[in-house]
């Protein structure tokens, strides 16, 4: 590791520490030529994850771009951003978990609506709406009544 400050690479390590969610291993170093500290980060070196747009096109996997989608589905509800976090977190380690190399940008939203479904219901039904690109009133009303349908009591279904 070369040294930031006089760019000797001789250092040695004073503390390793791991990070709370154990991808990440901190160390601290101290240059033996001129007795600076400084930090580095050591974590497992990952192959992009690329997302199949509806198009076609292939992007890698944007963590910012889906914690962006899912703030605005979020943005005026009473939805703290530590679960939001929490969400993205979530998401980014099933697919991590599931896909190696290539994933649909439907399995993404797919994720995404279950994990808001059980969060909020107006942030699901606005990232549903964006997301299944409603082509008229009818296919909202449709979404719309089978989430009121599913928060009904077995017995109170069928009164409409």
């Amino acid at each position: 590791m070369k040294c930031p400050f006089c760019g000797d690479i001789e250092d040695k390590v004073i503390d390793s520490r791991i990070s709370v969610e154990g991808d990440t291993i901190r160390r601290r170093r101290e240059c033996l030529k001129c007795q600076k500290r400084f930090t580095t980060y050591e974590r497992i070196e990952e192959v992009p994850l690329m997302v199949i747009k509806k198009d076609g096109r292939r992007e890698p996997f944007d963590r910012k771009k889906l914690l962006a989608g899912i703030l605005k589905a979020c943005e005026k509800r009473p939805v703290p951003m530590e679960k939001i976090e929490a969400m993205v977190d979530e998401v980014e380690r099933l697919l991590q978990k599931n896909y190696e190399k290539e994933v649909s940008s439907s399995h993404i939203g797919e994720f995404v609506m279950k994990q808001l479904h059980d969060l909020d219901e107006v942030a699901y039904v606005r990232f549903a709406s964006v997301y299944r690109q409603f082509k008229d009133i009818n296919q909202f009303m449709k979404e719309l009544s089978t989430l009121l349908k599913e928060g009904q009591k077995p017995e109170e279904r069928h009164k409409f």
